[in-house]
């Protein structure tokens, strides 16, 4: 049997990259899904295009292509309504809720005196806060139906150490530890196991096509100030390498595992 047959996994940023990849494997190993994504330009000057609606119904082709269903929403995570609505239209579908995948994030890179406010803001109130309103809009179903179930929240190396020219998105995924922490004393009673992942550097849009400042690539100093040792696995990892980790943290193989932080990183994270 598979492990995710006919539970259902509600993910947020599911257009492309590291949240389609989950979907579709999701989809693979039985589960219905819930995919949300905001299809639209969240920061500017990121050298990164944003997803599209089109990206979106890709992600719904390739889980039905896996025989399961799926209900997606345009819905940026910075809307609680909309979440709610979409977690509703998903239950009222498939009848249940079994894991949350909070994937959603932004990045930009800026020297700490550099940054922007809206970078800023708006980097902690997608990657932290967004976080936040996707487990309030997907939690309250799970404990109702009292099946147990699994909250997987994407953070990545930088939740993990510091990083040079991200310190608002270092910020913000170190803040994701402290909330997952936090959550497990809530959810445990109800049989619901909270964890972070965290990825390195993913070859997706937001990981390869970032607007890096050119000092990082002139300068040796920086560089090193920037990426610091990865003992095995040079370059990108895959989406399904994240994938792999994210599936089972969240299945019931890990049905003992909850308020940890794992990384996913090649040994990034070692520094």
């Amino acid at each position: 049997m598979r492990r995710f047959e006919d539970k259902v996994v509600f993910i947020t940023g599911a257009a492309r990259g590291q949240g389609r990849a989950h979907a579709r494997r999701f989809a693979a190993e039985g589960a219905n899904i819930i995919a949300v994504d905001a299809c639209a330009p969240i920061l500017p000057n990121v050298g990164y295009e944003a997803a599209t609606p089109e990206d979106l119904a890709e992600t719904a082709r390739l889980v039905e292509k896996e025989g399961r269903g799926i209900v997606t929403a345009i819905a940026d995570v910075r809307n609680g309504n909309a979440l709610d609505a979409a977690v509703k239209e998903g239950i009222d579908r498939f009848g249940r809720l079994d894991v949350i995948v909070a994937n959603a994030a932004v990045a930009s890179y800026y020297k700490m005196i550099d940054i922007p406010d809206e970078h800023w803001e708006t980097v902690l109130d997608v990657n932290l806060t967004g976080v936040w309103r996707t487990i309030k809009a997907g939690l309250p179903p799970m404990i109702e139906a009292g099946n147990g179930g699994a909250i997987t929240i994407i953070s990545s190396t930088a939740g993990l150490r510091g990083y040079a020219y991200l310190s608002h998105y270092a910020a913000a995924k170190h803040g994701l530890v402290g909330l997952m922490r936090s959550l497990v004393f809530e959810v445990g009673p109800y049989n619901i196991r909270v964890n972070t992942v965290h990825p390195g550097a993913v070859d997706t849009v937001m990981g390869r096509d970032q607007d890096v400042p050119r000092i990082i690539t002139e300068s040796p100093e920086e560089t090193r100030a920037y990426q610091g040792p990865r003992p095995i696995g040079g370059g990108l990892q895959q989406p399904d390498d994240i994938s792999d980790s994210v599936l089972w943290i969240s299945s019931d193989e890990a049905k003992f595992v909850t308020g940890i932080t794992l990384p996913v990183d090649g040994g990034s994270a070692m520094r």
